[in-house]
């Protein structure tokens, strides 16, 4: 059974070439291929050197003097003193000397 199968198999395909007519024209061309992947990103460049501190700005100028202030308005008068106490009374005079004698009588 084996061998009447590759019999068959090798009719078949004799008949099939003795069939084939002249070939066909060429084919259409392919469609264009798939764009390939982007490349990868470069690495990063190295950070700048740090720059020279400025000079130092010049000093301003001195303010100008403020105007003087107004005169003060002047102070209210003080009240009148108190009355002074009374002095003690003076010491009693001396006795007076004693008069001449009079005429004789």
């Amino acid at each position: 059974m084996k061998g009447s199968n590759v019999l068959v198999a090798c009719v078949l395909v004799l008949a099939l070439g003795a069939c084939t007519g002249p070939p066909g024209p060429a084919g259409p061309t392919g469609n264009t291929g798939n764009a390939g992947n982007t490349g990868n990103t470069g690495a990063a460049g190295d950070t700048g050197a740090v720059g020279a501190t400025g000079d130092t700005g010049n000093t301003g100028s001195a303010g100008k003097t403020g105007a003087t202030g107004d005169t003060g308005a002047m102070g209210t008068t003080g009240a009148t003193g108190n009355t002074g106490a009374t002095g003690n009374p003076g010491n009693t005079g001396n006795t007076g000397n004693t008069g001449p004698a009079g005429p004789p009588h």
